[in-house]
């Protein structure tokens, strides 16, 4: 066989999802929990526990999400994100919806070639466990350009018993258009969508097809939030390029961390990466009552130039702490920055000295950087 002929049997092994950096998903074996791991309850469009997963909740339930460990048995995961509802909503309004969400960076798309004749075929493949039975279903939402819902249906045939679900997505005419393109930029170009309940409103999508409606499952679609016995669990969420479902890319935790700063990145005192109150520093004191320039660099750049919230952080001088009155980033880009703030009147400190911001060693102390699509 020639040296050309092994190469592009080679690409298209590649194109076709064999090798490594198969999955699209970023912490889709949900081992990453930098803001929290215990069960937090879910406020709508916000990202709570999981990284690059958020929860939608509209209408009268609730569910809580957190980090469950010890489900490795024949799935080899052992960690998952379970859903807990703690308030049953037994008769969804139309307009109702309940739902759990991974967004993708459109520029991390474009190998999918949308919007031309060599639009790629996806296969989308998970482990879910719920303690509802019957028929369950994914919508798949390309965002830019004319918006498209791809809704599938799978089912979910025993109760409380992890199950493992693969769906195809073909790419149909519309996707293969000029409407069906992914801008190539930091924007959000798909999204991963997993329906606990929706009302009526968003139900009237056809299976297995691509709809340009705002239709997320279909009307077989089972109430997850009819009961608050009821769980749903998922892990080891793989989107590739091909028609088959390979094994799952197990990607290290350090590698999983990583491509979770860019989205979002926290400074705490008592997170799972171990820490027991950290320092950043140093700046130099504006005079007692003040501070300035605090460096941080991040680990990798981040989307977009991030937000900024804080709680429980403390300037130091010598031994000598202050209630930090505000912080604010100063020259903020996606690789670095500095923190300014002032700070309540340190015993001794005079302009001039150096000083230390320190940050808590409780669960709810924390400085977070937050460039979420």
């Amino acid at each position: 066989m020639s040296k050309a002929r092994e190469l592009a049997e080679l690409g298209a092994v590649y194109d076709s999802g064999a090798l490594s950096n198969r999955n699209i998903m970023i912490n889709g074996g949900f081992q990453v929990f930098q803001r929290a791991t215990a069960a937090t309850a879910q406020t709508d469009g916000n990202f709570l526990t999981a990284d690059r997963w958020l929860g939608f909740v509209s209408g009268g339930g609730a569910y809580t999400t957190q980090k469950s460990t010890g489900n490795t048995g024949t799935i080899s995961h052992d960690t998952a994100w379970k859903i807990d509802v703690t308030t049953a909503d037994t008769s969804l309004a139309a307009g109702d919806y309940y739902s759990l969400v991974h967004r993708i960076e459109a520029q991390n798309l474009q190998h999918l070639a949308y919007g031309t004749s060599n639009a790629k075929t996806l296969t989308l493949s998970f482990w879910v466990s719920a303690t509802k039975t019957g028929t369950s279903c994914i919508c798949i939402t390309k965002n830019d350009n004319t918006q498209y819902n791809y809704v599938a249906e799978y089912t979910i045939n025993a109760s409380n018993t992890w199950e493992h679900k693969t769906i195809t997505i073909e790419p149909n005419s519309d996707i293969k258009a000029a409407n069906g393109a992914i801008t190539n930029d930091n924007g959000r170009g798909m999204q991963v969508i997993f329906v606990l309940a929706y009302g009526s409103n968003y139900t009237a999508g056809t299976a297995n097809a691509w709809n340009d409606s705002a239709d997320f499952a279909t009307t077989n679609q089972i109430n997850h939030m009819d009961s608050t016995s009821n769980d749903f669990y998922i892990t080891g969420v793989q989107l590739e390029v091909g028609t088959e479902a390979t094994p799952f890319e197990h990607r290290s935790f350090g590698q999983e961390l990583l491509r979770c700063y860019r989205y979002y990145y926290q400074l705490a005192g008592s997170d799972e990466k171990g820490a027991s109150g950290k320092h950043v520093g140093g700046a130099v004191m504006r005079g007692a009552t003040g501070f300035y320039g605090f460096p941080v660099t991040f680990p990798v750049p981040m989307r977009i130039s991030p937000t900024l919230t804080f709680a429980d952080v403390i300037p130091y001088v010598g031994d000598q702490g202050g209630a930090a009155g505000s912080l604010s980033i100063g020259g903020a880009n996606t690789d670095s920055f500095s923190l300014n703030g002032t700070v309540s009147a340190i015993s001794g400190a005079a302009q001039g000295d150096a000083a230390l911001l320190y940050i808590g060693t409780s669960a709810d102390d924390y400085v977070r950087f937050d460039a979420e699509l």
